[in-house]
């Protein structure tokens, strides 16, 4: 079961492992990397994911948390999709924007092109994500899809993200 699912604390010393690997979930806690959660299959969202769950762990769970859903698709192979996000009530912006940071940094490591999107919470808005680097992209009807393009080009890692205490 430990080959299926893999935990890392150290991006930079597990690199090979995150390289190897499509599926992931990062979690972070008051601001700071906690660890990386290598899975073996997708996240599928589903709407019971949407409206019931997610927003069950946004109201019951405490601290200051945050949970990134990351898959490198099979026929994209150099792109990776932001999945799904589930934070507390208590998490802060700087929760959030640090979980972004460290995909980012996933992304440097697997040398990704770029990270796309469908913010479907509407909460979520569209000059915030321009704030973190995304661009909107295919403008949909009844999908917000956003982009946010490397080409190589990968913002430097923050320090106190990653540190530990």
């Amino acid at each position: 079961m430990t080959l299926l699912f893999s935990t890392i604390t150290d991006l930079s010393a597990e690199s090979a492992k995150i390289t190897a690997r499509r599926h992931g979930v990062i979690e972070m806690a008051e601001g700071r990397f906690v660890r990386l959660r290598l899975r073996p299959i997708p996240k599928w969202v589903s709407l019971v994911d949407l409206f019931v769950l997610g927003n069950r762990v946004h109201r019951t769970a405490a601290g200051d948390r945050c949970w990134l859903y990351y898959n490198q698709p099979w026929s994209c192979p150099n792109y990776l999709a932001l999945k799904y996000v589930v934070s507390t009530r208590d998490a802060t912006v700087a929760t959030c924007r640090g979980a972004l940071q460290v995909l980012d940094e996933i992304a440097r490591l697997k040398g990704t092109d770029a990270i796309l999107c469908d913010a479907a919470n509407g909460r979520i808005s569209d000059r915030l994500l321009g704030r973190c680097g995304w661009q909107a992209h295919k403008p949909s009807r009844w999908h917000r899809n956003f982009i946010k393009r490397f080409y190589g080009d990968y913002p430097a890692p923050l320090a106190d993200v990653f540190a530990c205490d």
